[in-house]
């Protein structure tokens, strides 16, 4: 079968592999039909990617058709189209038996620490597997990073008599949009790319954008009439962005770091401890939110319109990848075509 390696930063190289075997009895194979570019294989296809190392087969947002199942999988039939978690434990630690299974001290994640996803097949475990046979294939693949949106938004704790900022307003910053409106409060975002805040006040008419400046907490409390953001969920990465939020938080206001920046955050406790200001981080997603996209999806209550700009076929990423870097392009989102 054909698969696709990054074998270091800048050069894909297409090759040939073995057919996986037949699945073991709590296993599944799969075909892979679509798969999301997510900012981790950017950055991985850049050198910039922490965690990782060379060759790797990247993807982890995976749209997939399950061709054979083992002898005890019960939830899944040949067929079916689904969606993968694309993280595992190899040990029950303690987060794990507490149920964090998004975060455990052995987490590996397919594509970024293991071989992913650009290849034709793959065997997998069948509990990570979700059948989404009523949705698109584009919608399927977009569950895993809409995912990440609904961890954090949950991790937030987010009440109808909020007002959420989310800052950045990538491919996770608009899904988490998505599902922050969901809790009925009131959402702001801010980003400094205006063709994203355009493309938010697009598709949710409800949102107020503010693009980055100077002096973005009066441009709040000019929106908010004297007011701040109760909570703030920044899925930027960016070390400075990530400690303006404490500026720009209500007091006992809640931040939640989606965005990982590979440093040390700095911030003057007094400012922290006056607001009684409440930090957290939020990392990937659990079980529960994958089902809870898939019957949002399916009613209608989350959509993709516009969220997919660009589309690579499989065979020929090693020669298109680099467009989704340019600027004119204006990425929003890309995906692999089988």
């Amino acid at each position: 079968m054909k698969a696709i390696v990054l074998e270091e930063p800048g050069k894909f190289q297409k090759i040939k592999k073995a057919y996986p075997q037949e699945p073991k009895v709590n296993e599944v194979l799969l075909k892979m039909r679509r798969l999301g570019v997510c900012g981790t294989d950017l950055h991985a296809y850049n050198g910039k990617q922490p965690f990782f190392s060379y060759p790797r087969i990247l993807g982890h947002e995976i749209a997939a058709e399950v061709i054979a199942i083992g002898s005890e999988v019960g939830h899944l039939k040949i067929g079916d189209l689904c969606a993968v978690m694309p993280y595992h434990n190899k040990v029950e630690d303690q987060a794990v038996r507490r149920g964090k299974t998004n975060c455990g001290g052995s987490l590996s994640v397919f594509g970024v620490h293991e071989d992913g996803a650009m290849q034709e097949f793959i065997t997998y475990p069948a509990h990570l597997v979700f059948p989404a046979n009523e949705l698109s294939l584009d919608q399927i693949a977009m569950i895993e990073p809409l995912a990440i949106g609904s961890h954090a938004v949950e991790r937030a704790g987010i009440q109808p008599e909020d007002i959420v900022l989310v800052v950045g307003a990538g491919p996770i910053g608009i899904g988490t949009v998505a599902m922050a409106i969901l809790k009925a409060a009131k959402v702001l975002v801010l980003d400094m790319n205006q063709n994203r805040l355009d493309y938010i006040s697009k598709k949710f008419p409800s949102v107020e954008t503010i693009q980055l400046n100077n002096d973005v907490e009066n441009s709040l409390k000019t929106i908010l009439n004297g007011d701040l953001p109760t909570v703030i969920l920044d899925a930027t990465g960016n070390k400075e962005s990530m400690q303006k939020c404490l500026e720009y938080v209500a007091s006992s206001g809640t931040i939640v770091y989606i965005g990982l920046f590979i440093g040390d955050i700095t911030f003057h406790d007094p400012l922290f401890h006056r607001k009684e200001i409440t930090l957290k981080s939020s990392r990937n997603a659990v079980a529960s939110d994958f089902t809870k996209l898939i019957r949002l999806l399916k009613a209608g209550l989350v959509n993709i319109d516009g969220y997919i700009t660009h589309r690579l076929p499989f065979d020929t990423i090693h020669e298109t990848f680099t467009k989704l870097y340019l600027p004119e392009e204006q990425v929003i989102k890309a995906v692999i075509e089988f």
